[in-house]
């Protein structure tokens, strides 16, 4: 007996080039019922659909006619029976990719509001430590006032005590003396003697106290303004900025797509579509909503790179021919022509970019897996005459 696969239909099992046949006398179930090959021989396993004993184990004096009904009448079932299984396994199919879409976009969105919860936290830590900030001062300056003001009294107190004294002993007891030393001092000028004193010793007013408003410059980062790279900060800004803007535009894409077409086969040929059409950007957008769907297809990357060297997006395409030979690992015989295009992408951008030794690298693996492509071997000759060219002018 040759080992071989083997097939059950009501009592028939096919071992090719080898068949056994038997019509049974009453139905069996064929989902529990087995048949198994060990040491040579076959043991079969069989369950009644009906408990109830039987007059023998196949059918006696069965015509030829209804042998060929009841063998049609198997084989149709168990086509109908593999239709069925076939049918239910695309439909759980579909939930488990319904299933990992949503559980995708809500982990998305909950990393999405634990990012602005963040943010606002720290700015309400910053608003309270600068109203905390401004507080301090206004208090400061409160202080700074009153104890000017003490200092200005503790100063003019003594002056004046000098002035009371100076003047009480300037005073003479006879008021006629008094008029005659007045009249003296009148002839000699126009001003006496207190009133020279008393602009002697006369001091400013005092400067009225007033609150100097301090403004800070706004900063996301926390180093100061003249200790900080502006160039550089600017740079990251607007990269973080430019990353939040596209991951919102992909969730709204991917939002406003109709149920059926959240699909990434649907998308795929969507972009497929675009390309064959010339319209490489809307090819570019299809290939990344499949990406945001399943990143672990290295075709949706291969095709998507394919559109940004039409596009002349040459680091984008070194990117994606990269991720692509990431994903196609092991190599194996079946994913050989997905790999040699991913190398010739690759190092055709290279090329563009110049950098011909690393493009040369990549049409030689790509001569590895297909050595008898005759495309790819005249293109890397042309790159080796300009890399020697280029060596020479050097």
């Amino acid at each position: 007996m040759r080992s071989g696969s083997l097939e059950l239909h009501s009592g028939v099992v096919s071992i090719p080039p080898f068949l056994f046949e038997a019509i049974l006398y009453a139905p069996i179930d064929d989902t529990n019922s087995t048949a198994k090959i060990g040491n040579g021989n076959i043991f079969f396993t069989l369950y009644k659909k009906e408990p109830a004993m039987w007059d023998s184990l196949t059918l006696a004096d069965a015509g030829k006619e209804k042998l060929q009904y009841l063998r049609e009448n198997a084989v149709l079932k168990a086509q109908e029976k593999a239709k069925e299984e076939t049918e239910a396994k695309k439909i759980t199919k579909q939930e488990h990719k319904k299933y990992a879409l949503e559980a995708t976009m809500k982990l998305e969105e909950a990393e999405r509001k634990r990012i602005e919860d963040l943010k606002e936290k720290e700015r309400q830590k910053v608003t309270k430590e600068l109203e905390f900030w401004k507080n301090q001062q206004k208090y400061a300056d409160k202080y700074k006032s009153v104890r000017k003001k003490e200092e200005l009294h503790q100063e003019i107190k003594p002056l004046k005590e000098r002035k009371n004294e100076k003047m009480n002993k300037s005073r003479i007891p006879n008021e006629g003396a008094s008029n005659i030393r007045l009249k003296s001092t009148k002839g000699h000028g126009s001003c006496s003697i207190f009133s020279q004193n008393l602009e002697e010793e006369q001091l400013p007013a005092p400067r009225a106290a007033a609150t100097i408003k301090v403004s800070f410059t706004p900063r996301v980062f926390p180093t100061a303004l003249r200790e900080s790279r502006v160039a550089e900060e600017e740079e990251w800004l607007h990269k973080q900025a430019e990353a939040r803007r596209r991951i919102n535009s992909d969730l709204s894409e991917l939002e406003d797509l109709k149920e059926e077409e959240k699909n990434t086969d649907w998308l795929k040929d969507k972009g497929n579509k675009m390309f064959a059409m010339g319209n490489y950007l809307g090819a570019v957008n299809a290939y990344n909503l499949a990406v945001r769907l399943n990143n672990k297809l290295p075709l949706l990357y291969l095709n998507r790179a394919a559109c940004h060297l039409k596009l002349r997006n040459l680091h984008k395409a070194i990117e994606d021919s990269s991720k692509a030979l990431e994903l196609l690992t092991p190599p194996v015989p079946d994913n050989e022509n997905a790999r040699m295009k991913a190398h010739v992408r690759r190092g055709t951008a290279f090329c563009q970019l110049e950098l011909y030794t690393e493009g040369l690298r990549d049409y030689e693996a790509a001569l590895k897996i297909d050595p008898k492509n005759k495309n790819i071997e005249k293109d890397a000759e042309k790159i080796r005459h300009l890399i020697q060219e280029t060596m020479q002018s050097s």
